[in-house]
């Protein structure tokens, strides 16, 4: 029977290594330009749209904008507001350490 509970990557060692190997990757890029290309590389256009797409949603979170106004200015559903707002709060903290500033 599925829980619909969400199992954490180091539960998978697979995924868990792929993780770890994608981290360290990021880490050894030593400027935007290589950012950039690597990511280019790595990431199809959709993905590269959403990833940026959160990130401007976690912004206009922490700054305080109501769901529906970020949803509107954004373009990403309120599904996915709500969700980056989760993990802007609840999560690890790399939204908070990529954005610094203030916290919702």
């Amino acid at each position: 029977m599925t829980t619909g509970r969400v199992i954490p990557a180091s539960e998978h060692p697979e995924t868990a290594h792929r993780f770890e190997e994608l981290v360290g990757a990021f880490v050894r890029v030593a400027d935007a330009q290589t950012m950039g290309a690597f990511l280019r590389d790595l990431c199809t256009t959709a993905e590269i749209d959403a990833m940026g797409q959160r990130l401007q949603v976690a912004r206009l979170v922490r700054d305080g904008l109501a769901y529906q106004e970020v949803s509107r200015r954004t373009g990403a559903s309120t599904a996915t507001v709500t969700r980056v707002a989760h993990w802007l709060r609840y999560g690890e903290g790399g939204y908070r350490a990529v954005l610094g500033g203030a916290e919702s």
